[in-house]
């Protein structure tokens, strides 16, 4: 009897300790759980709700069911050409940011001295204010007065391809996704460069050793090993891309025509300038749907490539 009683507090507070540590991570995470969900939760859920009404803003709402999703998907042709805008800004922003993201890291790894100065220097524009960059490149596409890239131009013997890039039909879109590709370059870098440090080095001599190439030393070690570094990156660039909207706002609110209009500025220009809440609502859910399945998309393929 008098084991047992000594026994039975120790027991009871083994089974109190897990108790106690989830309640304490929950106490944790309620005040960020409940800032998250009055944020981006509610505002999510009152714009699907808004979805399904026509509003000014000011008279009653009128309830129109999916006429709004109707309307978008198969009579808008500004949504349509607007998506296909997104979807070739996006492609330009991933190929700069990922692409150029990857190979300055792997740079870094080979270079002894100036590593912190690099790494300033490619994380500045993501400090920058975006209506300076946005200015900035204003200044350098520039034709009259002439412009850094058309002054380069002509001064390497290519003249005739110097043109109005923001007014040009045919360039305007790479135009303004070229400075938020160039923008967030160096943030995903530092992220790659970080995950490529934590490579064990004994795996890269062995290979080495072994007479690996520095192509197959990136493809069969470092590149394997950061996998799921990559996966967070690309979905981190992925997101950005699709919401993308301050640049080339700025710089060309969508214009000329709708020759870089983006999804996210058309939704703001429905809401704030003909006033139409219901469908820019529609047009806002569609965003987020749209950044849902190309994570699950990216997270499916990257996956199923690892397990090949």
């Amino acid at each position: 009897m008098r084991r047992g009683s000594l026994d039975s507090p120790a027991r009871k507070a083994h089974t109190m300790l897990p108790t106690r540590s989830r309640i304490s991570v929950l106490v944790f995470l309620l005040p960020p759980l409940l800032v998250y969900g009055a944020a981006v939760l509610f505002p999510i859920l009152q714009s699907l709700v808004l979805s399904f009404f026509s509003w000014n803003g000011i008279g009653d709402m009128e309830f129109v069911g999916l006429a709004n999703y109707v309307h978008m998907l198969t009579h808008d042709d500004v949504f349509w050409r607007s998506f296909l805008n997104a979807l070739g800004y996006l492609a330009i922003c991933l190929v700069l940011q990922l692409g150029g993201a990857l190979v300055v890291a792997s740079l870094l790894l080979s270079l002894r001295r100036g590593r912190e100065l690099v790494k300033t220097l490619y994380l500045l524009p993501a400090v920058i204010s975006t209506v300076a960059i946005a200015f900035l490149f204003e200044r350098i596409y520039s034709i009259d007065p002439v412009g850094l890239l058309n002054q380069v131009l002509s001064w390497v013997g290519l003249g005739s391809l110097e043109r109005p890039w923001l007014s040009d039909v045919n360039t305007v879109l790479a135009a303004v996704s070229a400075p938020e590709g160039w923008r967030f370059t160096g943030l995903y870098m530092l992220i790659i460069y970080a995950a490529l440090l934590a490579v064990p080095r004994e795996l890269e001599e062995a290979a080495i050793l072994d007479g690996a190439s520095r192509w197959q030393l990136f493809t069969k070690i470092r590149f394997p090993y950061i996998r799921p570094v990559w996966i967070t990156t690309t979905i981190m660039a992925t997101t950005y891309g699709l919401r993308g909207f301050d640049i080339p706002y700025l710089m060309t609110n969508g214009g000329p025509g709708q020759s870089s209009e983006l999804v996210t500025t058309y939704m703001y220009k429905t809401a704030f300038t003909s006033t139409d809440y219901g469908y820019a609502s529609t047009i806002s859910v569609f965003i987020v749907a749209e950044c849902l399945v190309a994570v699950g998309l990216i997270v499916f393929m990257l996956r199923r490539k690892a397990d090949a």
